[in-house]
């Protein structure tokens, strides 16, 4: 069986899940016996490509990491007008073997245009796996229950913790136990500039090699100002808790250079410093927030440094349930994506 992918956003995430769908080839044919095309890349500045039969995504990375567009701009089409387009004209639409792999970037304002490129794509007949926060973010209940409308998957796993199975633990592994809450550290950029700092090394410093590493969100304020872990944590508060949260209902606060004085003193005091995103089930509903806390030594959170993440669940069953990550890079996000893809191949078949 081979699927067809339309790609949208060719940014550093999708440059790696392409590469990595490559690398693992064999090994996926072999133990899920399908292979994966990339028929159509769409993106905001750098062009768009489609072939029916197929497009050498190696040598459109090629072309990204040398500057070049990958193709025609093609102003008067919109991206939703393209992905309606190409699912239109792509048999494995009618077959299930289509998916859209949504890569583009977090809007805070209200997580579009992701959301109509995640809506379009379901109700044009193909899966959707995506990276993007926004999406579960802002609509998660109205594209799952599109997703179900059209009998197709909309997954997110690489929302929040890169390649490590939050959203799939709870659904695959978990069943009758319920999460009634959680508290983690989500954002990867802001533990590694905690930490920094804690070191004596300089916040600017700090960030700028989380941007040239491709971790730190294009727009450095949705990491710092604490933008990112509120998305991430409303996205987990809506598929897990049930919950109907926004963003910009979560309680934020952020981290500046300014923070250097608070990290050092905690850590002098022998606790740590770290940007929680936690949510908790009560009475009248679910509320999150994220916020800066001093944490214990023996503090599972506390323990985790640099770009490491983690998160611990509150069950009604299992009591508390912990996972973490001990590093996190492009590999892992790109993974994210070919573990939700090879999720629908099972279901497929």
């Amino acid at each position: 069986m081979t699927f067809d992918l339309i790609l949208v956003g060719f940014g550093h995430v999708a440059q790696r899940f392409v590469m990595l769908l490559d690398e693992q080839r064999a090994r996926i044919a072999g133990a899920y016996g399908f292979d994966g095309r990339v028929i159509a890349v769409c993106t905001q500045r750098h062009g768009r490509a489609a072939a029916e039969r197929g497009l050498d995504a190696a040598a459109l990375v090629a072309r990204r990491r040398r500057g070049e567009s990958i193709g025609a701009a093609r102003p008067d089409l919109s991206t939703v007008d393209f992905i309606r387009d190409i699912a239109a004209k792509t048999p494995s639409a009618h077959e299930s073997r289509l998916v859209l792999v949504e890569t583009t970037t977090l809007d805070i304002a209200a997580g579009q245009p992701a959301i109509d490129h995640v809506r379009v794509a379901l109700e044009g007949g193909a899966h959707v796996v995506t990276a993007n926060k926004g999406p579960a973010a802002f609509a998660y209940h109205s594209l799952a229950a599109a997703a179900a409308a059209a009998d197709r998957r909309f997954l997110f796993e690489g929302a929040v913790m890169d390649g490590i199975p939050v959203f799939n633990l709870a659904r695959e592994t978990l069943p009758l136990v319920a999460v009634r809450g959680f508290r983690g550290i989500v954002n990867t950029t802001t533990n590694y500039l905690l930490t920094a700092m804690e070191d004596g090394r300089p916040f600017d410093a700090a960030l700028a090699e989380m941007q040239a590493a491709g971790i730190a969100e294009a727009n450095p304020s949705l990491d710092v100002d604490g933008w990112d872990a509120a998305a991430k944590a409303a996205a987990l508060a809506n598929a897990l808790l049930g919950a109907r949260l926004t963003p910009h209902e979560v309680v934020r606060e952020g981290i500046s250079a300014s923070t250097a004085a608070r990290a050092l003193s905690a850590r002098s005091g022998g606790r740590r410093l770290t940007l929680v995103a936690s949510a908790a089930r009560a009475d009248d509903g679910v509320s999150a927030q994220v916020a800066l806390q001093e944490l214990a030594a023996d503090d599972l959170l506390a323990g985790l440094d640099g770009q490491q993440n983690g998160i611990i669940f509150q069950t009604d069953l299992l009591g508390e349930m912990a996972i973490v990550q001990r590093g996190s890079g492009l590999t892992q996000t790109a993974y994210a994506l070919l573990s939700d893809l090879i999720a629908i191949a099972r279901q497929v078949e």
